[in-house]
C-alpha cells in the first residue's frame, strides 16, 4: 500500500476548514515561523477574549463558548509549531484553571449557550463533575507541548490536572470506557518524560485492559465502532508501544493506510451529528491519519 498525497492535499482543498489545511501545510515541511503564525492566526478564529476555544473547534461541539473539549484541539496546534511557541499556549492553561473544579479535574462540557447540531455526550454533560476523559487528554496535550514550553510546563493548571489524573487512575477498580482507556494511557505516556516513577506502573496497570490486538469497542457507539493500537500508542520510541507486539502495529499501520478514500481523505467511524461536523472530521481526520503514518515511516 502507499499513500496518495496529491490525493489527500487535493481533498484538503475541497473538503476541510481552513485549520486543518494550515496544519496539513506543516505536515508536508513548511517550518518557518510565518508558517506557524499563519496557523495560529487559523486558529484564533475558533477564540474567545476569555482564552479559551470554542466555536465549532471540536466539531460535535458547535457552541460558541470556550470548551474543555475545544481546549485538547488547541494545544494540538501548540505541538504542531514546535519549537515555536505562543503566549496563547498560556493563556489557554489560564483559562483551564478557572473552570476546573475543587478536585482538579475538568468537567467533560461547560453549560451549552447553543445546543444545534452538537452530539448529545456533551449536552447532556454535568458540569460539576470532573471527567477523567476530557481531563486525561487535555493534560497529555499540554504536556507535549510542555515539552518545548516552559510556559505551559510551569503553569499551575497543569501540575493540578496532572495530580487530579494520577489520582483517579491509580483509584481504577475495573476497565474504564474505550476514550478514558486510551485518553489515561496517552497521558501516562507523554508524562514518563518528567514522572517515569509514577507514570511507568500505572501504564503498565492500564495496559492489562488493552488486548493483545489492540482492538477495544466502543460501548453505545456505533455499530462496529472500536478503537486500535494506534489510537493508544501513535507515536514510536514511547512507553506506551510496549503494550503491542511489532506484528500488530504494523497490521493497524496497515488499516490506516487502507482507510484513505478515492476522494484522497480520511473518515471517522463514529456518529456523526451535522453536515459541518462531518466535513470538519474528516478534515482532521486526514492530518492526524497523516501525521500518524509519516511518525512511523509510512511517509
Amino acid at each position: 500500500m502507499s499513500i496518495n498525497l496529491s490525493a489527500a492535499a487535493d481533498f484538503m482543498a475541497g473538503h476541510a476548514r481552513v485549520l486543518d489545511r494550515r496544519r496539513f501545510e506543516l505536515l508536508l515541511g513548511a517550518t518557518g515561523a510565518s508558517d506557524s503564525e499563519a496557523v495560529l492566526n487559523a486558529l484564533d478564529g475558533y477564540r474567545n477574549p476569555d482564552g479559551g476555544y470554542g466555536w465549532g473547534l471540536e466539531a460535535d461541539l458547535r457552541s460558541i463558548e470556550s470548551q474543555p473539549g475545544a481546549a485538547l484541539h488547541a494545544f494540538e496546534v501548540f505541538e504542531d509549531i514546535a519549537p515555536f511557541t505562543s503566549p496563547r499556549a498560556h493563556e489557554l492553561c489560564a483559562w483551564l484553571s478557572s473552570v476546573t473544579l475543587p478536585d482538579g479535574g475538568l468537567p467533560f462540557a461547560l453549560p451549552l449557550t447553543v445546543t444545534a447540531a452538537t452530539a448529545p455526550w456533551w449536552q447532556g454533560a454535568d458540569p460539576r463533575q470532573s471527567a477523567l476523559q476530557i481531563t486525561s487528554i487535555t493534560a497529555a496535550l499540554a504536556h507535549r507541548v510542555a515539552a518545548h514550553d516552559p510556559a505551559v510546563a510551569g503553569h499551575p493548571w497543569l501540575e493540578r490536572a496532572t495530580r487530579y489524573c494520577l489520582d483517579t487512575i491509580a483509584a481504577m477498580e475495573s476497565e474504564p470506557f474505550a476514550y478514558v482507556l486510551s485518553f489515561a494511557i496517552q497521558f501516562l505516556d507523554a508524562l514518563h518524560d518528567t514522572r517515569p516513577a509514577e507514570a511507568a506502573p500505572l501504564l503498565e496497570r492500564l495496559g492489562a485492559y488493552v488486548p493483545a490486538d489492540g482492538r477495544v469497542p466502543v460501548a453505545g457507539g456505533t455499530e462496529g465502532e472500536a478503537l486500535h493500537p494506534l489510537d493508544f500508542a501513535p507515536r514510536p520510541d514511547r512507553p506506551a508501544r510496549a503494550l503491542f507486539s511489532q506484528a500488530v502495529i504494523d497490521a493497524d499501520l496497515d488499516r490506516v493506510e487502507a482507510l484513505q478514500q478515492d476522494d484522497g481523505g480520511w473518515v471517522v467511524d463514529y456518529l456523526k451529528v451535522s453536515p459541518a461536523g462531518v466535513l470538519d472530521w474528516r478534515g482532521h481526520a486526514t492530518v492526524s491519519a497523516i501525521d500518524v503514518l509519516q511518525r512511523n515511516g509510512r511517509i
